[in-house]
């Protein structure tokens, strides 16, 4: 089973890329490979995975273990689950700090009262010492974000950061990231199933279905000049403010395929309503690949779409068709 297939995307200190995907486009395997948490016995990895210029793919693992946490780390979805029930909050960051500093007990707890106190922990000085199931869920999170921060990693990764939290937290959160992100000019990588997050936080945007990348671009192209039927469907289907809420939203019709059987040409085309508007059987026989999409110009530059569809003929669809409906 491929779970994750032909993935290509780069991003440099001080911007942010957002991956988005419905659940089990390949989302999170795809930055587990990258924070080289897969076992040998679990997945089989192939390609390049390169940090500041060091490949990772067949690295020692005693390397990779260096590089995690010191230039690379991650926020998981769930940090009740991720954090260790049996150790307090501060001594889980102290840890994490001390096996990549040389310092005291004494200073790296200090450390860890500075960390809890710049993401937003009211009485850092008493809560250090706190268990994960103490701290509300919101809290979790910035625990969470204050140890993968702890080392000032070149890369951080937030797998799902704002799920199962209310949305007042949401926007908290968010906010925080994108200020720490300021702050120590960090790569972020948000993997999310919610445009709403890509739209506050990416500046570059991934689209994935059925382990592949389908559509690449900048936050402004995806969003204003979307190129493929899939990102079509995405944002058609996002409830908005600006709507009555008795309006229907425009859902994509079938579900995602199994990995274990992905259909063969393109994966969305099962799905695709534009699909008989190509000639021949492409879409049935043909794996699009994700070429450079739109004019090369303005919002386009660096814009991509997996679709064997014109592009000119894309462009046509979404400006008098697709985008007059969410307007």
């Amino acid at each position: 089973v491929k779970s994750v297939d032909g993935l290509s995307y780069s991003v440099e200190r001080g911007r942010t890329l957002g991956i988005v995907g419905e659940s089990g486009s390949g989302k999170s395997v795809s930055s587990m490979a990258v924070m080289g948490l897969h076992t040998s016995r679990s997945a089989r990895i192939s390609g390049s995975i390169r940090l500041d210029g060091q490949e990772l793919v067949g690295a020692k693992q005693d390397d990779v273990r260096r590089l995690r946490g010191q230039k690379m780390a991650m926020i998981f979805q769930d940090p009740l689950s991720a954090m260790h029930p049996f150790y307090t909050v501060g001594n889980q960051i102290i840890e994490a700090y001390r096996i990549h500093n040389q310092v005291s007990k004494k200073a790296a707890r200090a450390h860890a009262i500075d960390m809890l106190d710049r993401v937003g922990i009211p009485e850092p000085r008493s809560r250090i010492d706190a268990y994960p199931h103490q701290f509300s869920g919101g809290m979790r999170q910035r625990a969470m974000i204050a140890m993968a921060l702890s080392c000032d990693p070149s890369l951080l990764i937030a797998d799902e950061p704002t799920t199962a939290l209310d949305v007042t937290v949401q926007a908290q959160i968010l906010d925080l990231i994108r200020d720490l992100q300021q702050e120590f000019d960090s790569a972020v990588v948000i993997i999310t199933h919610d445009l709403g997050v890509v739209a506050e936080l990416a500046d570059d945007i991934v689209v994935m279905y059925a382990g592949r990348g389908i559509e690449q671009g900048s936050a402004e192209a995806i969003f204003n000049a979307p190129e493929h039927p899939y990102t079509w469907g995405l944002l058609g289907s996002m409830p908005r403010f600006d709507r009555p809420p008795t309006e229907r939203l425009l859902p994509i019709k079938g579900t995602p395929p199994s990995l274990i059987r992905v259909p063969s040409g393109c994966a969305f085309n099962p799905r695709c309503e534009f699909s008989d508007r190509v000639r021949g059987d492409a879409c049935t026989t043909e794996r699009p690949e994700l070429l450079p999409a739109g004019s090369g110009t303005g919002a386009h530059v660096g814009h991509g779409a997996a679709c064997h569809l014109p592009t000119a003929e894309r462009q046509q669809v979404w400006a008098q068709e697709i985008s007059p409906r969410l307007a």
